[in-house]
């Protein structure tokens, strides 16, 4: 597990990182990635982001914590392929927007024991994750802003350089530039990005590329 300089809430809500690595499946394609799972909580609960690849090295960081919930950015078979496994291993609830349906179905038997919406507040610890629907990676794309923090974990909707890939089914670059746009970029510039793959970053550093992005196009 890689440790990042991050902050802690007054309530000793942490924020780790586990990095898990894979086989992302997409349109007939498959490429070998290192996925960011992020696990946020105090001693005693914590939430997973994104459960990807390798069930028993996120149990090893979840330690003897209670899993409050699985939350999935979104669909994608390398954000997904270790929610059931690691669902065995610590009986946590699960939570993808709806409009990843389709994408879930691909990967997993079972449904989702609750589907995420633009607006929901998760509360680990006394930090509070708001959900923000960021449609065009995927459609049901979520990050979630922990305003307490500071912090951002964006999925694969920003990176370090700018949006994720649009280039294939279900994705829109109009779209993931306008969620970009208005439901990122507008909040503070100092807020920390922690990304679905590769390194952190915050807005402050992506707003000014915004027009480079548009220009050189998906």
């Amino acid at each position: 597990m890689t440790e990042l300089q991050l902050p802690t809430s007054p309530g000793g809500v942490r924020i780790d990182r586990v990095i898990t690595s894979g086989v992302f499946e997409l349109d007939g394609g498959s490429w070998e990635v290192d996925n960011n799972v992020w696990v946020v909580g105090d001693d005693h609960e914590c939430v997973v982001i994104d459960a990807a690849h390798d069930a028993e090295a996120i149990k090893a960081a979840v330690g003897d914590r209670v899993v409050a919930s699985i939350l999935c950015t979104h669909g994608h078979n390398d954000h997904i392929n270790a929610v059931e496994a690691l669902q065995d291993l610590t009986g946590a609830e699960a939570q993808i927007h709806p409009d990843d349906r389709m994408l879930w179905n691909e990967v997993i038997e079972g449904e989702p024991d609750h589907d995420l919406a633009d607006g929901d507040r998760i509360m680990v610890g006394d930090v509070s994750l708001d959900v923000l629907h960021t449609p065009g990676h995927s459609p049901g794309a979520c990050c979630f802003y922990a305003p307490s923090l500071g912090v951002l974990f964006s999925g694969d909707t920003l990176f370090n350089g700018g949006p994720g890939a649009t280039g294939r089914s279900y994705s829109s670059f109009p779209t993931i530039i306008a969620s970009i746009t208005d439901r990122l970029l507008t909040l503070p510039e100092e807020t920390i990005v922690l990304t679905g793959h590769g390194d952190p970053t915050t807005i402050g550093a992506e707003k000014p590329h915004r027009q480079e992005w548009i220009d050189r196009g998906h």
